[in-house]
């Protein structure tokens, strides 16, 4: 071993570029206690959905949960005849189900429980 070896690499940058208006947003951001992927009050659901775009945002997080065997077909379904892939298809519809009133939600919660 000789002592080019010991010599220290430079690492690479690996840090986005985020433009000054970018940079103040996200400070502003922070400071208010929100995080990227959270609904604003008054956001309309397809304002949300415009940063749903998995090529730009990591605010995805996997989940596992259980639907009944007609919910999936359901699902399967919608997704086959609309062409969106069924984890967007259950963005929209939690999305739009938190958009309702609380009553509006306690109905759609009685009849699905029959």
């Amino acid at each position: 071993m000789s002592l080019t070896d010991l010599k220290r690499k430079k690492l690479k940058d690996t840090r986005n570029k985020v433009s000054v208006d970018e940079f103040i947003e996200d400070a502003n951001n922070y400071a208010q206690g929100k995080t990227a992927g959270q609904i604003q009050p008054g956001q309309t659901t397809a304002q949300f959905l415009k940063g749903l775009d998995k090529k730009s945002t990591k605010i995805y997080r996997h989940a596992t949960f259980t639907l009944t065997e007609k919910s999936i077909s359901q699902l399967d379904e919608i997704a086959k005849t609309t062409k969106i892939a069924k984890s967007k298809i259950l963005r929209v519809l939690i999305d739009e189900f938190y958009q309702q009133q609380d009553t509006a939600q306690l109905t759609i919660l009685s009849k699905s429980s029959r």
